[in-house]
């Protein structure tokens, strides 16, 4: 059953959407956090039960983040993509909280051709759990901020939140 909610945060109002899991910490899984405007973001569905209950350990994780005591999550993913996409995501989640890579860099942590920094892009973009899964992390070659599906904005303001 596919579950949902939404919480405060200094991004703006977070959508949160879940999977019941019984090896998940708190009984749920994410299958997406979402922000206003994003690229690609989503959005509610019919069939979806609203249960702010089901994220209690998800909603505690993102406010110690945000209050700044968290600096890595422990939460389980129910992330579907691309065989590529999913070593992209796999990568990101080793990008230590404080610091960034560039895209040639995860290009040659995953083993692609610097040729393929496009298709690192891509799929960075279609991470679809922002901020537990650092894709902000990641910048341009020459250190400016490039590409955020939640906006160029807020990807200056988690990296400055870290001190990155």
């Amino acid at each position: 059953m596919t579950v949902y909610t939404t919480v405060d945060s200094p991004l703006g109002e977070l959508l949160l959407v879940g999977e019941e899991s019984k090896t998940a910490k708190g009984g749920t899984a994410l299958a997406s956090l979402s922000m206003p405007g994003q690229k690609g973001g989503a959005v509610v569905q019919e069939g979806w039960q609203r249960s702010p209950e089901a994220f209690a350990e998800i909603v505690s994780q993102l406010r110690a983040y945000f209050d700044g005591g968290r600096t890595r999550f422990d939460i389980e993913y129910v992330t579907r993509g691309t065989a590529f996409q999913q070593r992209v995501w796999q990568a990101l989640d080793a990008v230590p909280y404080g610091t960034t890579t560039t895209y040639g860099r995860l290009a040659e942590q995953i083993g692609a051709p610097r040729a393929a920094v496009r298709a690192l892009g891509t799929a960075l973009g279609a991470n679809p759990v922002l901020v537990v899964r650092p894709c902000h992390r990641v910048i341009g070659a020459n250190g400016s901020l490039t590409g955020y599906a939640g906006g160029l904005e807020r990807k200056q303001q988690l990296l400055a939140h870290e001190a990155a």
